[in-house]
């Protein structure tokens, strides 16, 4: 039955990835683990994703990785829609997913409560998921794909800031901001984050309506790195347009925005199989900063690289496959 089901899904991201998806399923490079191990020996896999270029790196990384330790893989990743990934693990249809701990929480258990502490909040989210869907949520990997402000590396010099408090004990006229509308309107979003910083919008003393401009969120990091027609610009921390552009990333000190950890998901039954996959999943997210996820999203958006060929790379630089 799931055979039947996997012939259909692959059939489907194939479809969807000739409508624009960044990299085609089923496809990713041979390797093999230094040495030749094979501690997946026998292990018949499916990596699945979703469709934009940081899920389907992940992806790809962990299926050529997999692949090189022995096992049989069956690349699901690019994932049409933002559930489709999610609902093919939930049905058995797909085994490892790359999943971020604030999506967890906020987008599938409907929770409001906001968690600081990355090891917290992956800690509950693994707990919940475990006992409503045995799902393991691995530890998480050593990046944070979450929403943040930047500046131009100029303007946060000549402003003299590098964190949120710093931007809101600035004269008004300077407080200006670029953001998109889904962030505008989000519960989590712009106005209860200036709320928290003591600069409430559409107030003369704090954030004037006139001093935020509403863009698509392509147009603000361009927006952001020209400090026109805003000094400030809505980024997510590990997009490779943050280290292409040189903005300074803000430091969120009063920690308003939930962590975005990620986080190799799999079935329980699956691990339980090959409990192997435990270490060599955290091989992987042991090496993942905000940083290198920046470098990688930015050769595939920026110089437009396949991911497949990316993953490759890396992997084979870290000395993690020959």
């Amino acid at each position: 039955m799931r055979r039947a089901r996997l012939i259909g899904l692959v059939a489907a991201f194939a479809l969807a990835a000739g409508c624009g998806l960044v990299s085609s399923s089923g496809t990713f490079h041979d390797a093999s683990l230094p040495g030749g191990d094979r501690p997946l020996d026998g292990a018949d896999l499916v990596v699945t994703s979703k469709s934009f270029t940081e899920g389907v790196l992940l992806g790809k990384i962990t299926a050529t990785y997999l692949a090189a330790a022995g096992a049989s893989v069956t690349d699901l990743t690019g994932a049409p829609g933002s559930a489709s990934s999610r609902q093919a693990q939930l049905n058995g249809d797909a085994d490892v997913l790359w999943e971020y701990t604030g999506t967890g929480w906020v987008n599938y258990h409907n929770e409001t409560e906001t968690i600081a502490d990355p090891q917290e909040l992956w800690q509950r989210v693994h707990d919940v998921e475990k006992a409503d869907h045995d799902l393991e949520w691995l530890p998480p990997a050593n990046f944070n794909d979450t929403y943040a402000f930047a500046a131009s590396a100029p303007t946060a010099e000549r402003l003299g800031v590098t964190s949120l408090s710093e931007v809101a004990a600035l004269p008004v006229a300077d407080r200006t901001f670029c953001v998109d509308d889904e962030f505008f309107s989000r519960s989590d979003g712009f106005l209860p984050m200036l709320q928290t910083y003591g600069i409430p919008y559409n107030d003369p003393n704090g954030v004037p309506s006139d001093n935020v401009t509403r863009m698509d969120a392509g147009v603000v990091y361009t927006a952001t790195a020209k400090s026109e027609p805003c000094n400030f610009g809505m980024v997510y921390t590990t997009d490779g347009r943050v280290k292409n552009l040189d903005l300074t990333v803000l430091a969120d000190d009063e920690k308003f925005f939930l962590p975005y950890s990620g986080t190799a998901v799999v079935r329980g039954e699956v691990i339980e199989a090959h409990p192997e996959l435990r270490e060599l999943l955290g091989t992987i997210s042991e090496r993942l900063t905000d940083e290198l996820m920046q470098e990688l999203n930015g050769r595939v958006d920026i110089d437009g690289e396949d991911p497949a060929d990316v993953a490759f790379d890396w992997l084979k630089s870290e000395n993690l496959i020959e």
